[in-house]
């Protein structure tokens, strides 16, 4: 019940939002109706994605997911830098890797914890996950070392250097998705179970793919239109709700881009199917850090809108305390609802921190 008035009911904001936008109601408004508006987008996203997965196989299937994964975030993030938020764009991508790693696999853990007293998942893959994000750590903390390091550095420097780890990235993310989805693919198949419940519930094998397809196009322009109305009042809502960009970027945005991301990971832990939750916060994680980081630089560079890996020191903080936080606990393939309250006690804390950073 309550998914199918996430799904369908909130959809009524996006008129709401438009006809705000048109009518030129007060910025706050327009602000909160288009990031609710966004949340059951980002959901039949997310479900357009998985049907068509179904018809095209595991191989291109999973290819799609990476693809269209964090595709709300992208296209917000996109519209975001386009108008100049450079900042506010890399607040989202550090702020994106917090949330999934501590909010949504500690909220997972805690609730999937409360109905079993111990879960389990793979130990190896979390060890993978972990050494992955630790280069993520690397990569994008050596540009901003750079800057603070030597004297006279050049913003052009910055750039071409944030430019090669950006490319450097990608290719490591290909090659973990041929890593994942080929070489080694036993070690990520947590889909099968999930297919079989469906299967048992009745969910049909036949899947209209071109309803599909015309859903996912018609669904992305209107997060890209939603998305411009987001980005267009965020300045002065932002303004008017006491909140710094900093902290809008590294706590609002990355919910509300990840929203369907989250009830995803949550569901499946309170299933017992924590290696399914692991998966989809982990994974979301490192395709923030390995693909839509990059890819954010090189798209900044071509629109002119030139975007580098100089992020803010408190921010690169907060994202290595993440990553600690993440691998020291989830390094043992056990989970527990304890583990999950000390991840969300970390978010929060960092939630405070950013709150009350000056501007």
């Amino acid at each position: 019940m309550f998914k199918k008035i996430f799904s369908f009911g909130l959809l009524v904001f996006i008129p709401i939002s438009v006809t705000g936008h048109l009518l030129e109601w007060d910025s706050t408004l327009v602000f909160v109706t288009s990031a609710i508006a966004i949340l059951p987008l980002a959901g039949w996203l997310s479900t357009a994605t998985e049907e068509i997965s179904v018809v095209l196989g595991p191989s291109w299937g999973g290819l799609l997911n990476a693809t269209f994964g964090n595709a709300t975030e992208l296209i917000i993030a996109i519209v975001a830098l386009n108008a100049g938020f450079t900042g506010v764009v890399k607040a989202s991508i550090t702020g994106s890797i917090i949330g999934n790693l501590l909010l949504v696999m500690g909220l997972s853990m805690f609730l999937g914890g409360l109905r079993y007293k111990e879960q389990e998942f793979q130990p190896t893959m979390a060890r993978l996950n972990a050494s992955v994000m630790n280069l993520a750590v690397v990569a994008i903390l050596l540009p901003t070392a750079a800057n603070f390091t030597s004297t006279g550095i050049s913003e052009e420097v910055i750039q071409k250097l944030s430019i090669a780890v950006a490319i450097v990235l990608i290719i490591v993310y290909c090659l973990t998705l041929l890593f994942s989805m080929k070489t080694h693919a036993y070690l990520y198949d947590v889909g099968k179970s999930e297919a079989d419940d469906a299967e048992a519930e009745g969910h049909p094998q036949k899947v209209n793919l071109g309803l599909w397809i015309s859903v996912l196009f018609g669904v992305t322009l209107l997060v890209a239109l939603e998305s411009e109305l987001l980005v267009g009042t965020l300045e002065e809502a932002t303004a008017q709700l006491g909140l710094t960009e900093l902290f809008t970027g590294v706590i609002l945005l990355p919910i509300i881009g990840n929203a369907a991301e989250h009830t995803t990971a949550v569901t499946v832990a309170m299933k017992n199917k924590m290696e399914l939750s692991v998966s989809v916060a982990v994974g979301s994680s490192m395709q923030i850090a390995l693909f839509v980081a990059p890819l954010l630089v090189i798209v900044g560079w071509f629109m002119g809108k030139p975007m580098d890996l100089n992020f803010n020191p408190f921010e690169l903080v907060a994202v290595a305390v993440a990553v600690l936080v993440a691998n020291s606990i989830s390094s043992d393939g056990r989970s527990n609802w304890l583990e999950g309250t000390l991840l969300m006690a970390t978010y929060a804390i960092l939630g405070f921190a950013f709150y009350f950073q000056p501007v």
